[in-house]
């Protein structure tokens, strides 16, 4: 754990706040200096998390946590998930799983989505973490090492059904019975990902179904590991023996144009630096991109594009006060965004109000649309400089 999550969690032991920040709230000082305040609701990531396994039983449910947990902090989700009966994790990079490992119990399972880089077999083996195999490259070397050893290895094997991504190639599938022939390895789940899993509509998933079932056929006796969020949805024919939900559980709709079932995890607010009243024909933010229509008066908050507030909400996203909607005017800068704050009662919004980014009255889903983006790229990328509140 680095020092300043440590402080932050610290803090967090002595101060907790509501997932919502009321209008005292928004007035109160942040602690440390922080410009923004970050709360991650764990017992609603908990409920996510078991709503997914009662939604897919008989299946099993996984936990993707890759990404330091969607950008939310694997040291405090992973334990979270953990305590709430989650005993299979998903992470992509291998370093991620040997931050993890520690902290969860003896019977739980951590997963490598990207397999192993060569080089990483042998501290895997000691880790205690098991990779999924993408590529005959790392199936052979993942058996060599299980030889050398004189010991079998588990393992995921991975197939590519039309996503062109990771996985071993349908053509490959003569050689990777044969290998498993040779001994060595555990193949705990045969498994695959969907491309177009949040769009229930897409006739790929079909498609996908198809060829899964078709690979699946040549390993009659291994379970099978195939649906993320979205293909949880789709119907049981997807589910397999496990299930890997990433951003149903961190509260992102798993379907993109149906109302979410998820509850919110997420919600931020952030600090007021300065207000101004500027005449009509003032330009606004960088380049003068956006001209006053009339008198305004204007507020900058702290935190940009370097807070995972992408740039492209200029002039199109915004925030809440007092449940008013405050549109973003001009370009969004590295460190601060200039909002709209006219329809405030004068002198309403003051140095240190915090505006509400991600809540009530605008969902992560709605905030990623404004920016053209999806939830994921939202949540993965709100960095450091926030103080994190888990409750």
């Amino acid at each position: 754990m680095d020092a300043t999550r440590s402080l932050q969690n610290d803090a967090v032991m002595v101060r907790s706040a509501p997932s919502h920040m009321s209008s005292a709230d928004a007035d109160a000082a942040l602690p440390a200096g922080y410009p923004g305040y970050l709360t991650i609701d764990l017992g609603a990531l908990s409920r996510n998390y078991q709503a997914m396994t009662r939604r897919v039983a008989p299946a099993m449910a996984a936990a993707v946590v890759k990404a330091d947990a969607y950008g939310l902090g694997a040291d405090r989700v992973a334990p979270a998930l953990y305590a709430a009966g989650c005993r299979h994790f998903f992470v992509a990079q291998f370093h991620e799983a040997l931050a993890i490992r520690p902290i969860l119990g003896v019977d739980a399972k951590v997963f490598v989505l990207n397999g192993l880089q060569p080089g990483n077999e042998e501290p895997c083996v000691q880790a205690g973490i098991i990779p999924v195999l993408n590529g005959m490259e790392q199936l052979a070397s993942w058996q060599a090492l299980a030889g050398s050893l004189g010991r079998t290895l588990p393992a995921v094997l991975q197939f590519d059904t039309g996503m062109s991504r990771l996985g071993l190639a349908p053509a490959d599938l003569d050689d990777v019975q044969k290998a498993i022939e040779k001994g060595g390895l555990d193949i705990l789940f045969v498994m695959s990902h969907l491309a177009c899993g949040d769009e229930p509509d897409n006739a790929q998933n079909g498609e996908q179904l198809a060829e899964m079932q078709r690979i699946a056929a040549c390993f009659a006796d291994l379970p099978l590991c195939f649906a993320n969020s979205g293909g949880s949805f789709l119907g049981a024919g997807y589910h397999g023996a496990l299930v890997r939900p990433g951003i149903a559980v961190y509260g992102g709709a798993p379907h993109g144009n149906a109302d979410n079932p998820m509850e919110p995890v997420a919600s931020l607010d952030v600090a007021v630096v300065q207000t101004r009243t500027v005449p009509a024909g003032a330009k606004i933010g960088y380049g003068g991109s956006h001209v006053a229509a009339r008198p305004m008066v204007l507020a900058t908050i702290a935190a940009g594009y370097a807070d995972g507030l992408p740039r492209t909400l200029s002039d199109r996203g915004a925030v809440y006060f007092d449940g008013v909607r405050l549109p973003i005017v001009g370009r969004v800068s590295m460190d601060s965004i200039i909002i709209d704050a006219s329809a405030l009662p004068q002198g309403r919004l003051t140095l240190g109000a915090r505006v509400e980014v991600i809540g009530p009255n605008q969902s992560l889903d709605a905030l990623a649309a404004d920016a053209g983006t999806i939830s994921y790229e939202i949540l993965t990328s709100l960095g450091s400089r926030y103080f994190r509140n888990y409750r």
